[in-house]
């Protein structure tokens, strides 16, 4: 029938109705593969409990999938700068995300998305952890201590400077055993490969580890606030612009900054201003 249709029709007419078909069809299938290629993000090993809560909301409030992968914030950015095609970064600090905007592979500062806590955490029966330094200086209970290695994990940087705040650093460094992320330390911990390990809040918190083990919050005097910062990465700009840009503006939603809190965390007193 559309093929009469464009008979009766004048030859100028007929490009024109043929051009929209056309357009109308590579909307279509542009549409469809937008819908067809999920949201890769790279996520901080202490995010990825959460985040898998705020994708299954994001995922049913826009219908756009997510995909997270979770590391240490050092190894995802250094992954991120060789080629990665992530399109948003969530770092468990501010410095890994704004390496990656000084060098032109995030298309905007970070905009801080929480501030993360530090634990004490241990699966021994025979250790209390009321007296944490005094703890982690006895030779007969403390043998070994996990932390996230500090090359790479912004919790192993702050779970250092607490060491440094309580001077006694250059005591317990004999007994430190380093993980990759706080994902290996983690391991360490609640095989009781160590005696007492410092991990993320949001970790004790998870479904996953609620109730097992014996942990204590840090003295949040005694290390450096723990901002995290989120980015859309160049590769997200140039592939998933608007995706990626309602998953920055979700992030800062309600729903999301609960389950943020849920999961230990402080969030930000105010809405920032979101990049473009």
């Amino acid at each position: 029938m559309i093929f009469n249709i464009l008979n009766q029709m004048k030859p100028l007419t007929v490009q024109v109705v043929l051009l929209a078909l056309l357009l109308n069809l590579a909307a279509c299938s542009a549409s469809q593969k937008d819908r067809a290629i999920p949201l890769r993000i790279a996520v901080a090993a202490n995010v990825q409990f959460a985040m898998e809560e705020i994708e299954q909301l994001f995922e049913k409030e826009s219908g756009i999938g997510v995909e997270s992968i979770a590391g240490s914030s050092g190894k995802l950015t250094a992954q991120i700068m060789e080629g990665a095609p992530f399109d948003l970064f969530l770092s468990a600090d501010m410095k890994y995300a704004d390496s990656l905007f000084s060098k032109k592979m995030a298309v905007h500062a970070p905009l801080v998305y929480a501030y993360g806590s530090l634990v004490a955490w241990t699966f021994k029966d025979n250790i209390a952890l009321n007296q944490l330094k005094e703890l982690l200086l006895d030779e007969s209970s403390v043998k070994k201590i996990a932390i996230a290695n500090p090359k790479n994990a912004p919790y192993g940087v702050q779970t250092i400077h607490f060491f440094n705040s309580l001077n006694i650093l250059e005591a317990v460094s004999a007994k430190l055993i380093y993980g990759e992320s706080i994902a290996q330390t983690n391991q360490y911990i609640n095989s009781s490969a160590v005696d007492i390990g410092f991990t993320a809040k949001s970790i004790v918190l998870s479904p996953e580890m609620a109730g097992k083990g014996t942990w204590v919050s840090v003295d949040p005097e005694l290390y450096q606030p723990i901002a995290q910062g989120v980015v859309i990465t160049a590769h997200g700009k140039q592939e998933q612009a608007e995706a990626a840009k309602r998953f920055l503006e979700f992030i800062f939603s309600t729903p999301a900054q609960e389950v943020f809190k849920k999961y230990g965390y402080e969030v930000p007193d105010s809405q920032p201003v979101l990049p473009y």
